[in-house]
């Protein structure tokens, strides 16, 4: 198992579930106020979720159909079509996107291809070049148990819910849930 660290720590194990959230750059709001370093790191990462789903202003890119079919169609071509992890569940949030995946290659075969192939063609819809359209850094988290494996899945799956889009999981057209 590869750990590293940038400004997050990260995990990078094949064949074993992993959680992932990444978002658009600049997508967190100046103003915030960052949760106190005593939190847990999923306590954090909730926080930060939260002022994510929140977000009424920033980039909300991943809100228009046509990108956020294109982000999916990637997500859904990583499984099917380039092999690279089994796909669980996800949810394509205006200006984030949440998996749960079992990878079957290292991050930088995956989730680096598939963000960069989804910046270009979302840049592209956008009329933008030159420009960031993901943050750097991902969230990642393994997934240690099935109590686990669910509980994510179900926040995956209930984020839109949570964050007010709709009424029930099902409804948010851009998940797994749909």
């Amino acid at each position: 198992m590869a750990h590293y660290e940038r400004r997050l720590p990260h995990w990078d194990l094949v064949e074993h579930p992993l959680f992932v959230t990444f978002r658009l750059h600049n997508s967190l709001p100046t103003s915030r106020v960052f949760p106190p370093s005593r939190l847990s790191s999923g306590k954090a990462f909730v926080a930060m979720d939260q002022l994510l789903d929140n977000a009424v202003s920033g980039p909300l890119y991943l809100r228009m159909p046509e990108v956020a079919a294109l982000i999916i169609a990637s997500i859904r071509d990583g499984e099917r079509r380039f092999r690279r992890y089994q796909l669980h569940s996800f949810a394509v949030m205006p200006n984030h996107v949440h998996l749960l995946v079992t990878p079957h290659v290292a991050a930088t075969q995956w989730l680096g291809p598939l963000k960069g192939f989804t910046a270009h063609e979302a840049n592209r819809v956008l009329g933008r070049t030159g420009q960031p359209f993901w943050q750097d850094e991902s969230y990642d988290h393994l997934v240690r148990s099935d109590i686990e494996f669910d509980r994510n899945t179900d926040y995956i799956e209930t984020n839109p819910v949570k964050a007010g889009l709709v009424a029930a999981p099902e409804d948010w057209p851009w998940s797994s849930a749909h």
